[in-house]
């Protein structure tokens, strides 16, 4: 975060410093006002650019095993252009590469869940799948009880994302 905030002072740095040059070329015609202008553009396009390429950047990064299950994209008022190209500022990524099957129900696997958010600390869910069934069971509270089991289907990408890594 520290590291997005000084390239977006540089990019205003450098906005401004196009928009003086500019000026000092076309001989002082351009008015004054716009060097400002420049560096306020060079700091949003910068801003704007490093949110939108945080998914990118962020799933390049992951791990071989590690599949992304889900994406969440982001519209917001404030940002009137996601309205339009809406931003990916959160996935599910599901740890195929170190699941464990069940010895005992063929089918069943444990795997670990990886929730990315945009400024948010990765949090990591253990999740019991049930392939045949197409059916995932929520955390289970640590208290030893029964996993809750829900019938989401086959379509539902975290359960197709770990039963195709079976």
């Amino acid at each position: 975060m520290f590291l997005e905030l000084i390239a977006v002072f540089v990019a205003g740095f450098a906005g401004a410093g196009v928009m003086m040059l500019l000026a000092k070329l076309s001989g002082g015609r351009l008015p004054r006002w716009l060097i400002p202008v420049g560096a306020g553009a060079a700091m949003l396009a910068a801003g704007i650019s490093s949110e939108y390429s945080w998914y990118a950047r962020t799933s390049a990064n992951l791990p071989e095993g590690i599949e992304i299950a889900q994406t969440g994209d982001s519209k917001a008022i404030w940002r009137p252009w996601t309205h339009v190209f809406p931003m990916v500022d959160r996935f599910v990524a599901a740890d195929t590469g170190n699941m464990k099957a069940n010895t005992e129900t063929a089918g069943l696997f444990l795997a670990d869940l990886y929730f990315f958010g945009r400024w948010k600390p990765v949090q990591v869910v253990e999740i019991m799948v049930d392939c045949p069934n197409a059916r995932r069971a929520d955390p289970a509270l640590g208290d030893g009880s029964d996993p809750v089991w829900r019938d989401v289907g086959a379509a539902d990408p975290i359960v197709k994302t770990i039963c195709k890594g079976a």
